[in-house]
């Protein structure tokens, strides 16, 4: 099926339950309501899928080794950093196709059972589930990771009937350690296993619809689409493997090399031309002029950088224009006073 590793969990998350309700309650979710939008079946399995007594959990790799060479990308202001995960074609699509396989082929050999599949799709505790099932450990910047793989990689459930025998969940490894925490550019990773989406950069470039916190653009760089420091900074990751998938192992359309002047330049049809089949096109063609025109704002000053800025200033979006007049002003450049106003 081309994943790297299946484990079997149980579905008791009592603790894991009572983790999610105290992140909810401190609001460290931010505006993703949905997280505490289905109560308690996102924790309790049966309560989602009825009849549920195991979940297989499965794990693939998606780091993309032909890519442009992160830190050298995050490193230079003029480029555009895409999270590495993003960089190929849709992970949503890759993984449930693959996990529908997986069903097809036990059923072949026990006949229909039930069962509902998942990725990233619905009120599931991946994480949680993943530790339980003895593929990771929940690192302590909240993902899993992995001593022979570091955290690379997309997960996957298939929710059962089927009384399968759990697998023993995976100790944890990261000591002492605090890496992560410390590589987070807006200070996210409040404490050891603890995140305010609310700081996070994946959040606020990819789940947050309305305007990013002026206080956090200048920490958010170059990063336009999501965020990979806590996994770059982490010692596990040197034993990460390369993505094994082809949907995942290529990049498309050069986002690992192309500037922030580049694709500030797309029009809405280049954007959903271009990335057709990716996990970018989910937050669509305004909130990815918002997160170019914050990277923009962070970039050197140069010619082409403001007269890009400026093309955009009367921007039919009031989210796109509230950001470049931000990011105009961090260059000096002061807004026509109409225009202005109308970014307020």
């Amino acid at each position: 099926m081309g994943f790297q590793e299946i484990g079997i969990a149980d579905t008791e998350l009592s603790e894991a339950e009572e983790r999610l309700q105290r992140w909810l309650a401190a609001g460290r979710h931010g505006d993703m309501e949905y997280m505490g939008r289905h109560g308690t079946a996102r924790s309790r399995p049966a309560e989602l899928v009825p009849g549920t007594v195991r979940v297989i959990c499965a794990r693939m790799n998606y780091w993309p080794a032909q890519a442009a060479d992160a830190a050298a990308t995050l490193a230079d202001p003029t480029r555009a950093y895409v999270s590495r995960y993003a960089l190929g074609r849709d992970y949503h699509k890759v993984l449930r196709a693959r996990l529908a396989q997986l069903v097809e082929r036990i059923r072949a050999q026990i006949g229909d059972f039930g069962y509902r599949v998942f990725t990233d799709s619905a009120p599931v505790l991946e994480v949680a589930l993943a530790a339980k099932a003895g593929i990771g450990w929940r690192g302590k910047h909240t993902l899993l990771l992995t001593r022979e793989m570091g955290s690379y990689f997309f997960l996957g459930e298939i929710y059962t009937d089927l009384p399968l025998p759990p697998t023993s969940p995976a100790s944890a490894h990261c000591g002492t350690c605090t890496a992560c925490i410390a590589a987070c550019p807006t200070g996210a990773i409040v404490a050891p296993y603890e995140l305010d989406a609310r700081r996070c950069i994946s959040y606020l470039t990819i789940e947050l619809h309305g305007p990013i916190p002026e206080d956090l653009r200048p920490a958010i760089g170059n990063r336009v689409y999501g965020c990979d420091d806590c996994q770059l900074a982490c010692p596990w990751n040197r034993f990460a493997a390369a993505a094994s998938e082809a949907d995942f192992a290529s990049v498309r359309n050069g986002l690992d090399r192309a500037t922030l002047v580049e694709l500030f330049a797309w029009t809405q049809d280049e954007f959903d031309a271009r990335l057709a089949g990716s996990a970018i096109r989910r937050i669509g063609y305004e909130r990815w002029l918002r997160n170019l025109a914050v990277g923009l704002g962070n970039a050197p000053p140069s010619d082409d950088v403001v007269a890009a800025l400026r093309a955009r200033v009367d921007d039919p979006s009031s989210l796109v224009r509230e950001h470049v007049a931000w990011a105009l002003a961090r260059h000096g450049v002061r807004v026509d006073s109409r225009l202005a106003a109308k970014a307020k």
